[in-house]
């Protein structure tokens, strides 16, 4: 299908999931413990769920809608960037909790790892009240980001999408997130809330964790015996694609120098929903996956080039006020 897809969508991509500001310090070399180290700080818009949808965008999807939760202090900055990267935000804003923050400690001599500080903030507050059937109208395929799984209200959330999903027949994609947060809830409550999920779209380390296997390749095998597709995103050695219990297809990665593999993931996803939405099969989903992966790691940040952070100064807080005709949704904190 080549760089970004352009055949036509077959509906919407409706994603649920984080909003949150990534705080990202690139940094080089061992951080040095009790005195100061040298690093590069930007503030970006980031968390796994947006990332998703603007990477959806990006590669190609013409439609792509997001359901998050904010806080007030960062509420019209998120929007602004959503919209900048082609995505239609419902975006409500928690009148409580703050905005989600991630700090991203990058060493730029490791290959660009990152390891992340995370503050969910207002997005672990995402519940099933801030849903709507209504939501999938026009949608033809629910995503959901793996962070909803790691609060009560999240969890109750998944539970009521997956069950409007399934009865609208919508498939559902889900990527498990937080290799970290996974080992806290326990492979199998994983395995048991996800029970309905159509695409399981993990890294590595967490198709590993979940399945209880060492090897990428058995792990995806294992888990595709539970659900009906698994993609295991392996970074630089490319994506397994595996069904009915076994591998049907090795993706190889796309050659890249990483600067930043922040929301590589993510990207990786967002381009595997456009493609499968415009009608490629999953072989051919995962290698723009792929193709949208390596372009993330060469750039700052968990968001697709051309976003709205690339516009220059990154200004939180109620900066840039909404049409007065356009309200937030406000909802009274559960």
């Amino acid at each position: 299908m080549g760089p970004g897809v352009t055949a036509g969508a077959r509906g919407a991509l409706l994603v649920v999931g984080d909003v949150v500001t990534d705080v990202v310090a690139r940094h080089r070399g061992p951080l040095a413990a009790g005195t100061d180290t040298a690093a590069s700080i930007r503030r970006l818009p980031g968390g796994a769920g947006a990332n998703v949808a603007c990477w959806a965008a990006h590669r190609g999807c013409g439609d792509v809608r997001l359901v998050g939760r904010v806080g007030t202090d960062a509420a019209a900055w998120h929007e602004r960037e959503l919209l900048a990267s082609g995505v239609r935000p419902r975006l409500v804003v928690d009148e409580e909790a703050s905005t989600g923050t991630v700090i991203c400690l990058v060493d730029s001599e490791a290959a660009a790892e990152r390891t992340f500080l995370t503050d969910s903030g207002a997005s672990l507050r995402l519940g099933p009240g801030d849903w709507s059937d209504a939501l999938l109208d026009g949608v033809a395929r629910l995503h959901l980001s793996g962070y909803l799984l790691f609060s009560a209200s999240g969890r109750a959330l998944v539970a009521v999408a997956l069950e409007a999903a399934r009865a609208r027949g919508v498939p559902v994609s889900l990527d498990p997130a937080s290799a970290g947060f996974l080992t806290e809830l326990g492979a199998d409550r994983f395995l048991a809330l996800v029970e309905g999920v159509d695409v399981l779209l993990p890294s590595r380390a967490e198709a590993c964790l979940l399945s209880g296997l060492s090897d990428a390749a058995d792990a995806a095998a294992a888990l595709s015996r539970r659900l009906p597709l698994v993609v295991a995103k392996q970074g630089a050695d490319g994506a397994l694609v595996a069904r009915g219990g076994s591998v049907c297809a090795q993706v190889p990665a796309v050659p890249a120098v990483p600067r930043d593999t922040t929301g590589a993931g993510d990207a990786f996803t967002g381009g595997f929903l456009a493609a499968l939405l415009a009608g490629a099969a999953p072989q051919e989903a995962a290698e723009e996956g792929c193709r949208a992966g390596a372009l993330a790691v060469q750039r700052p940040g968990g968001r697709p080039p051309g976003a709205g952070a690339d516009r220059g100064a990154l200004s939180g807080g109620r900066e840039g006020a909404r049409d007065p005709s356009r309200p937030w949704p406000r909802r009274p904190a559960p």
